[in-house]
């Protein structure tokens, strides 16, 4: 097929795309708009042109997904910024941390969910003994994030406002962590089963995505509306980076962003063209 030729061009197209939606979050103004949905479209067409594997629906049905979310998300104004302000008897939304983390999260969740459901078949051995472990220790982190907040609320709310009860802060953030455990997970054992088949580049990119569940988690916690600094002494990843000559507020924004779009790209590429073998077929092709 002559297309294959322009296959790499495509693929280089995507990465410079990425890069430049990447630099625009670091800087807070973005260079294109259209940025990653160029990336994610041109990887879309890349995985088209550089021969999907069966069932040829999988890898484009899943790009869609994350084509469709990009299409959604294109910033609108740089510029915008907002303060949460506290008054006496406010109380938490207990539904807010999970609502941000199905936004962040929902696209590479039906993503990763589609190929896993095609290329499911997981051995027990070595990879999933270190896929449980790397579960195990995001969801670690997921309850010492709430045992911190529920210990430091008493304290932040004697200072700064009154009516948040500790059972519904660790409620919310609870929920909050949600969408980015199911997407973790979900990410961790397609890592196993394409490990199995011998499909390496493809499995890191999805311990890749895996791994951005942390930052992804701390984002959700972010949008439940907590008493000022409560539970910060467990967070690994602040949303600002600020010292005394270095202020970069959306670096840990950029650096997740620039993990989500490379895994991406290396899940694709480890699925399609020259790393396609016959022998890791989905189940149903490689004759039960």
């Amino acid at each position: 097929m002559r297309l294959v030729r322009y296959a790499p061009l495509l693929l280089a197209g995507a990465a410079a795309c990425a890069l430049a939606h990447v630099v625009g979050i670091l800087t807070g103004h973005p260079i294109w708009r259209y940025a990653e949905v160029w990336s994610v479209g041109l990887l879309l067409a890349f995985a088209v042109v550089a021969g999907l594997p069966a069932p040829r629906w999988a890898v484009p049905a899943a790009v869609t997904a994350l084509l469709v979310d990009s299409v959604r998300s294109i910033p609108i104004d740089a510029n915008t910024a907002g303060w949460q302000v506290f008054e006496p008897g406010d109380g938490v939304d207990t539904l807010s941390g999970f609502n941000a983390g199905l936004s962040l999260c929902a696209s590479s969740l039906a993503a990763v969910t589609v190929l896993l459901v095609v290329w499911r078949r997981v051995s027990l051995g070595c990879t999933t003994a270190v896929v449980a472990l790397v579960a195990t220790s995001l969801f670690g982190y997921s309850v010492v994030r709430a045992v911190d907040i529920w210990l430091a609320v008493p304290t932040e709310q004697g200072q700064y406002l009154t009516g948040t009860g500790q059972a519904e802060t660790v409620i919310a953030v609870s929920l909050a962590a949600l969408p980015p455990l199911a997407l973790g997970f979900t990410a961790l054992a397609l890592a196993a089963a394409l490990a199995e088949r011998g499909r390496r580049l493809a499995s890191s990119g999805a311990v890749l995505l895996a791994l951005i569940t942390v930052p992804l988690v701390e984002a959700s916690i972010g949008a439940v509306p907590l008493p000022f600094e409560a539970g910060h002494r467990t967070a690994f990843f602040a949303w600002q980076v600020a010292g005394p000559r270095f202020y970069m507020p959306h670096l840990v924004s950029a650096m997740t962003t620039a993990a989500q779009l490379t895994a991406y790209m290396l899940i694709v590429v480890g699925l399609i063209g020259r790393y396609h073998r016959a022998h890791d077929a989905p189940p149903e092709e490689a004759g039960g």
